[in-house]
Parts: C-alpha cells; structure tokens; sequence
C-alpha cells in the first residue's frame, strides 16, 4: 500500500467519483488515477468502488470502512512534514486561509501585514468565498485556517476559536423614509425591499430568524455577496441595505447608516482548523492575532483537545470583543510606513 494510492483514493471520492476531475487536481492522468486504485483494491483484497463498466458508481460497504481511516493517516502524513519542515526550515513556509469577503476586506488586512513584517519568509494565500465552502475546505485539510460566522459550527471536523462580536447597520440613502424614524423595529424594515447577502453568507441565518420569530416576511428584493456591491444597488434606491458593520465607512457621506443591534442578535465570528491538525509556531501566533483577547497558552490547549467537552470548559471564563473593540486591537496592530 502506499501513500500516493491513498492519496488518488481521496481526491476521487472529493471529487464525486469523478476520475478526470481527480486527475485534474493531482496534476497526473485519469489511467494512472484508475490503475493505482485497481492495485490498491488488489492488494487489499475487495471492491472499494461499484462500477458499471469503467465508470465508478458508488462506495462499497468496504469502501465505506477503508475511507473512515484514509483521511486521517493523509492528516498524519501531513502533520509529520509539517513538523520536519518547522525544525528544517522554521522561517519559510506558507500559511492559507479561507474566508469571506467582508473579513478578507475589513478584518484581515492589518492582521497580515503584522504576520507579513513578523514573518516575511512565509507565503500568504487567502481564498475568498461563502462560508460553507471555506469550511468545507478547512474541514478537508485544504487550508490551515477558515474565518466564518455561524455555520462554522456545523463542521464537527473544526476546533473554532472566538474572535470576535459583530451585529448589523441599515444603510439608506439620506432621503429615505427610514432616515427619518428614531427607533427603527422590525415591521418598519418589512415595509420596504431589503438588499442584503445570499444566504449562507455574513450572519443572513440570524437575520432571518429575527424575522421569522415576530412573524413578518422581509421583502428580500436582491441579494450579493459583497457589501460594496449592497451599497450600489442602495444608492440606485432599489430598497434599503442590511450589511455587516464591519463593512460601514466613514466615506460613504452619500450614505445614511443606522444601529440595528437592537433587532438582531450578535453573530461571532470564529477561526477554525482541523482537528488533529500540526499547528506551527507561526501559525499559532496568527491564531493568537486574530483572538488576542486569549491567552496563548490557552490557545495551545485548545488546539490539542480532544472534545467540544474541552473547549468549552477552556473558553468557558472569554470575554468575547465586540467589533469596536476588535477594530482599537487592529489600530494598533498596523505595521507605520507600510502600505
């Protein structure tokens, strides 16, 4: 048996039993994918895919059970050149993490310009995208890191840590009705077109379930997946916009942005990796710049525990930041004379 075959055997099944799709992601042929598998199935002495003909289409009930263990030898395999590499060379590497736009935008930059002046060996790559996709990826070891609100949750594979509280801002231009009215409530906003994220995105499952629970159906007339694309259609007069407030800027003068944190509850959003993962010492002080308000010795406890049991024991006594203090902790964190 060999790594490689267990390797081919992954990306086939990550990819829906699609050989070429497989192929394609590892940089060699579709035979070569197939005739690894067929010596593998061989040497082991089973059928781990149904076929008809040369197509694969299905998992076998032996498949199933060698699949429950390959993933985590491939995270082993992976752990132990991780920790080779940080003896053999502890200032080069290359930290990857998935996310969304509005934290890629708003969150991440003073983050990574402090890692990039700490540790300018390292190579920086963020992939942006909806949340359950960036977890999906951190969930299948393909990133080091995924930040995301809500759904981060639902990946039983992901350690998360806190980072930090966010709620949301109404934007309208200054002439709309809603400029107008001191204390916004919820039936108020369901009077007018809502523009505002797809769902999955940015903390929309709160938002919705704020208006589910007083039995009113917003009028969702566009979603985006981007704030700035929010506010355009917003200055076009098409509805009032529900964005993040991470997202509110000072320069947008043409704007009128009101509090609605007494509609909705605050989301969190989280860093999380797979557990088991080999976590570096970089990586741990990226860890420990996105969540300062932990210790980093917590921060190492968490990363090796072995149950949500655990973890919420260790972060039971956090204090969790809203954005405004998150965004005087980013202040601070700016690297002066770099752009």
């Amino acid at each position: 048996m060999k790594l490689q075959q267990l390797r081919f055997l992954d990306a086939v099944v990550r990819n829906n039993l699609n050989v070429s799709a497989a192929a394609e992601e590892l940089y060699t042929s579709q035979p070569g994918v197939s005739h690894q598998i067929k010596l593998l199935e061989d040497e082991l002495d089973i059928q781990i895919f149904e076929r008809s003909g040369k197509k694969l289409t299905a998992i076998s009930p032996a498949g199933h059970a060698i699949l429950e263990h390959v993933g985590d030898l491939l995270n082993s395999a992976r752990n132990i050149k991780r920790a080779a590499r940080e003896f053999s060379k502890s200032n080069r590497g290359r930290l990857t993490i998935a996310t969304t736009h509005t934290q890629a935008q708003f969150i991440l930059p003073p983050i990574l310009q402090r890692f990039s002046s700490q540790y300018p060996q390292i190579e920086l790559r963020v992939h942006q995208g909806n949340p359950k996709s960036m977890c999906k990826l951190a969930a299948n070891n393909q990133v080091d890191f995924v930040i995301a609100s809500e759904v981060i949750d639902e990946r039983g594979e992901l350690i998360t840590i806190p980072a930090y509280r966010w709620n949301r801002y109404i934007v309208v231009p200054p002439k709309h009705a809603l400029a107008r009215i001191e204390n916004i409530s919820l039936n108020d906003l369901a009077e007018y077109p809502i523009l505002t994220y797809m769902l999955g995105l940015s903390g929309r499952s709160q938002l919705d379930k704020s208006f589910q629970q007083a039995n009113l159906e917003p009028r969702v007339a566009f979603t985006a997946t981007d704030s700035d694309v929010i506010k355009t259609y917003v200055r076009l007069g098409m509805g009032a916009g529900i964005i993040a407030e991470m997202a509110c800027r000072d320069e947008d003068a043409d704007l009128v942005y009101i509090d609605a944190s007494h509609l909705f509850p605050d989301s969190v959003i989280k860093i999380g990796f797979r557990h088991s993962r080999h976590i570096s010492a970089y990586q741990f002080d990226f860890l420990h710049m996105v969540a300062p308000h932990i210790e980093m010795e917590t921060i190492k406890k968490l990363a090796r525990s072995r149950s949500l049991e655990e973890r919420e024991a260790l972060l039971q006594a956090t204090v969790v930041p809203d954005f405004r203090q998150m965004k005087n902790t980013l202040k601070a964190l700016r690297v002066v004379g770099q752009s």
